[in-house]
């Protein structure tokens, strides 16, 4: 039987964000929708970004600000510290698009049999506040095989899917949300698409002029969770290179 709410952990990680992490926050607290908390993972900033988050500390579940081990680290803190039946990662700065973002995405859903609910997210660039990309709701397994195809920035991952396939691996810099989902390749459940744009994903990143090293990290996590013999993984990472060379 389905619960009539489901509870959605929110988590942002941050570091030295001041000028952004407030936005983001306010989206969360615009959210129209009771089920929800907020966890905030600071990495120890340096700015005002501490005196930000204590400002709406009445809206925030848990949060904290120590050093850690990078995105995935904070990611993993978050998760141990949550109550929800799934988890959904808001990158500081970044910011949900409408207001009824958690009660459309979690609609009809069903937290015992749904593992994976993603949306759509538009990705916006930040000096004119412009939607640069849209993202499609077509998804199919195979898609991993390339890239990470359900956008991170859209996607509801029940609590059940880290209990059985674990946290993020922190030795991973730029892809440990597309490794994670990898290790369910083999018996991949299936996505509830819905679509509804979920949030602003504003560009820039870890990964920005990155492009190489990312494409390094994609090779190895291909490999080590065995999506495909090593012959085809080298196959398709020389199509991506190609296509990034050609169209870069």
């Amino acid at each position: 039987m389905k619960k009539s709410k489901i509870k959605v952990s929110v988590i942002v990680a941050t570091y030295n964000c001041v000028n952004s992490i407030e936005k983001t926050i306010k989206s969360f607290i615009a959210q129209n929708y009771s089920e929800k908390e907020l966890i905030i993972i600071d990495g120890g900033s340096t700015d005002e970004t501490q005196n930000i988050i204590k400002k709406y500390k009445n809206n925030i579940s848990f949060w904290v600000s120590e050093p850690d081990k990078g995105i995935s680290d904070a990611f993993n803190k978050g998760i141990k510290h949550s109550t929800g039946d799934f988890i959904y990662f808001l990158g500081a700065g970044d910011y949900f698009w409408k207001n009824n973002v958690l009660k459309l995405m979690m609609t009809d859903v069903d937290p015992e049999n749904n593992s994976i609910v993603c949306g759509r997210i538009n990705r916006i660039s930040q000096n004119n506040n412009k939607i640069i990309y849209a993202s499609e709701i077509d998804f199919q397994k195979w898609h991993l095989l390339y890239k990470m195809s359900l956008p991170h920035q859209g996607l509801f991952m029940n609590i059940k899917y880290f209990n059985k396939y674990g946290l993020f691996d922190t030795n991973l810099v730029y892809a440990m949300d597309y490794e994670i989902l990898l290790r369910a390749y083999g018996e991949f459940p299936t996505v509830v698409m819905k679509d509804i744009v979920v949030a602003a994903w504003i560009e820039g990143g870890v990964g920005t002029n990155k492009i190489d090293k990312v494409l390094d990290e994609y090779k190895i996590i291909k490999i080590k969770n065995h999506v495909a013999p090593t012959i085809i993984v080298n196959i398709i990472d020389m199509i991506i290179r190609i296509r990034y060379s050609l169209f870069k």
